[in-house]
């Protein structure tokens, strides 16, 4: 017997076009965007799911243009000094340098997502450490999943930007973060000033497999080049 969804259909699709319709906003309108709604969105993301309920996430918010403007040149500097001992042309850095600090720097407010280990368990050994970290990843990632659809659900654009994790020191140094923060990425965000894009997604059965259908994987491989229903009606 298969049960079936309580939800009322037409409040689930909703939702499921909401989750949808998120798209990846690079450029931003002026205007600032109220404590008020940043606060609601910072509580829909500590909603999120945390292993052992430990909320490991944390979140530096950064709304002055001085420090934005800081933050950019650490991380452009950094990138830079990558870039270059990976032999690319020095035009083709500057080009990137420059369109990393527009990025951060014309965003009304910016966003650092940080997990912090003081509160996870502590292990001996280091698979289980390693294990518990990585609760901690995922842990923030979901709750930062969060606050993506709640600021699209506020009618503001985000944009997720993972440039953190390659200069972690750069970004600590430039925000004199507390020790224990360590960051992951960038959340930029307010309203857009022009559309996102559509990004290709996979068929549904390229990465959903079905323990009860022999074969799925087989199935999953052959149906990569086709497409899947998304089981809602036109809007």
């Amino acid at each position: 017997m298969t049960a079936s969804s309580e939800a009322d259909p037409e409040t689930a699709a909703a939702a499921h076009r909401m989750i949808r319709g998120r798209r990846s906003i690079r450029r931003y309108r002026s205007e600032a965007v109220g404590r008020d709604v940043l606060d609601r969105l910072f509580l829909s993301a500590a909603a999120a799911p945390s292993a052992h309920n430990r909320q490991p996430w944390r979140y530096l918010v950064i709304g002055d243009g001085a420090t934005k403007d800081a933050l950019a040149r650490a991380m452009g500097a950094r990138l830079a000094a990558d870039r270059g001992r990976d032999g690319d042309a020095p035009d083709v850095i500057a080009r990137d340098v420059a369109r990393s600090h527009t990025r951060i720097t014309g965003a009304p407010v910016v966003i650092l997502v940080c997990l912090t280990l003081e509160e996870t368990d502590v292990y001996p050994d280091a698979a289980r450490g390693k294990a518990e970290f990585l609760m901690a990843v995922q842990s923030t990632a979901m709750a930062t999943q969060n606050l993506l659809l709640g600021a699209h659900a506020e009618g503001l654009a985000t944009c997720w930007m993972c440039a953190p994790l390659f200069c972690t020191e750069a970004v600590r140094e430039a925000l004199d973060l507390p020790a224990g923060w360590q960051p992951q990425g960038l959340v930029t965000l307010g309203l857009a000033a022009a559309g996102g894009h559509d990004r290709p997604r996979k068929p549904l059965r390229a990465y959903v497999r079905y323990a009860s259908e022999p074969g799925a994987g087989e199935i999953a491989s052959k149906r990569a080049n086709g497409s899947a229903s998304d089981g809602l009606t036109a809007p």
